[in-house]
């Protein structure tokens, strides 16, 4: 038996199986020890939270609206440092909500969470939501612009506001949809309005007590134009003429650059302007002049246009001139009579004319005839009226207002 043995052992391959199962009973040996130390060597736990966790949720979005789901959570985990570190460093996890089974109506459903550690106990602060699942509608609203119209200036007016696109798309839980009574596109202005104004506004979706809905819009932004424009009339201008032209000067012509003027105010006030003016100071006038004068508006009036007009006066200017030795002529005396004149003793007065020096220089002796009617007068001495007939735009004075003459009866041959 012992010679066996010996043979046994100076066999090479013998030798190498023995070598094989040691090691691999040393091998044991060692997993075991450490097996051992981790179960009898516990690692040091701790806690930790994480705030703001966002919560998806699977659901039937093609046809279901969920309301009630919280958009974040808290979360609180326990467990080995090493465990927890890990997942305050990676946050490879997902809170969600399934709602993939769930039925119309307003249900309970669990916030779960997953991708973490069996190792960790998780907290997930509300462990609940109260959700309400809808039908999913879409509808096409108009939309109605506004804005404060307190900020039109005075004088101007706005027309109805354009809106781009004129219409939106609302999608929502059907019963939302339902309720919804405007779609409003605000536009956010804060200085006077005087000109066509566009901007952008956002649209708001409200219920018949103007609450806002949560519902989605397409597009959320749109651009209103307001069309603005000045409240205004044409009216005439009117020339009021101040003070009294100088002596031996008179106003022949005023004439304006144009006669008139478009006023910007309020309705009302338009209604109650008849006419704007110019004021002219003749007092200082003695040759033609072109005047540069403002246009003058009454209270309430904001604007005028145009703002000043030329006006131009054209003058006379009087002038006297006395025609000497005008004759008289005798109108009406029988052929029995003969006629002296004792004054004038030449039968023939000075007439003093005056008025316009263009006309006034142009009249001569000849048209003035100077006569005396003596068809009612017999014989004997008389004062008789000296008639003056002349042209009309011009004024005359005699020198004598009246002739004596003596009447006689002529001498038979």
């Amino acid at each position: 038996m012992d010679k066996y043995i010996d043979k046994m052992i100076d066999n090479r391959w013998f030798m190498k199986v023995v070598a094989i199962v040691l090691a691999l009973l040393l091998f044991d040996y060692v997993n075991d020890g450490k097996d051992d130390t981790a179960v009898n060597v516990p690692q040091e736990q701790e806690s930790e939270t994480i705030t703001d966790v966002q919560v998806k949720s699977y659901y039937d979005t093609e046809s279901l609206v969920v309301t009630g789901v919280p958009e974040t959570v808290t979360l609180t985990f326990t467990g080995p440092k090493t465990h927890i570190q890990q997942v305050k460093t990676q946050r490879n996890f997902e809170v969600y909500v399934n709602l993939s089974d769930a039925k119309i109506g307003t249900q309970r459903v669990p916030i779960e969470i997953k991708d973490v550690s069996d190792r960790l106990e998780v907290i997930i602060d509300p462990p609940f939501a109260n959700v309400s699942v809808q039908e999913k509608m879409t509808k096409s609203f108009n939309i109605e612009a506004e804005y404060n119209s307190t900020l039109l200036a005075t004088g101007y007016i706005a027309e109805v506001p354009q809106v781009d696109p004129k219409k939106v798309v609302v999608t929502g839980a059907r019963d939302v949809i339902e309720k919804i009574s405007y779609v409003k596109a605000t536009v956010d202005i804060k200085d006077p309005i005087n000109d066509t104004v566009t901007k952008e506004a956002k649209i708001l979706v409200l219920d018949r007590e103007l609450n806002k809905l949560n519902v989605v819009v397409q597009p959320q932004i749109v651009n209103v134009t307001i069309p603005v424009k000045a409240s205004s009339k044409t009216v005439p201008i009117k020339v009021i003429e101040k003070g009294t032209a100088p002596n031996g000067v008179t106003i022949e012509t005023i004439d304006l650059e144009t006669n008139q003027a478009t006023i910007v105010a309020d309705e009302a006030i338009l209604k109650e302007t008849e006419s704007v003016r110019v004021e002219l100071d003749v007092s200082k006038i003695e040759e033609d002049t072109v005047f540069t004068l403002p246009v003058i508006i009454s209270e309430g009036i904001v604007e005028v246009n145009p703002k000043t007009i030329k006006v131009s006066v054209t003058v006379n200017k009087e002038e006297d001139v006395t025609l000497s030795n005008l004759p008289i002529r005798t109108e009406g005396l029988s052929d029995k009579y003969e006629i002296t004149f004792k004054d004038p003793k030449n039968a023939a007065v000075n007439l003093l004319i005056s008025g316009s020096s263009k006309i006034v220089r142009q009249v001569k002796p000849t048209d003035f005839i100077l006569n005396i009617d003596l068809s009612d007068i017999g014989e004997g001495e008389h004062d008789v009226k000296i008639n003056v007939n002349g042209p009309d735009n011009i004024n005359w004075k005699l020198a004598k207002e009246t002739a004596k003459i003596t009447i006689t009866e002529k001498e038979e041959l």
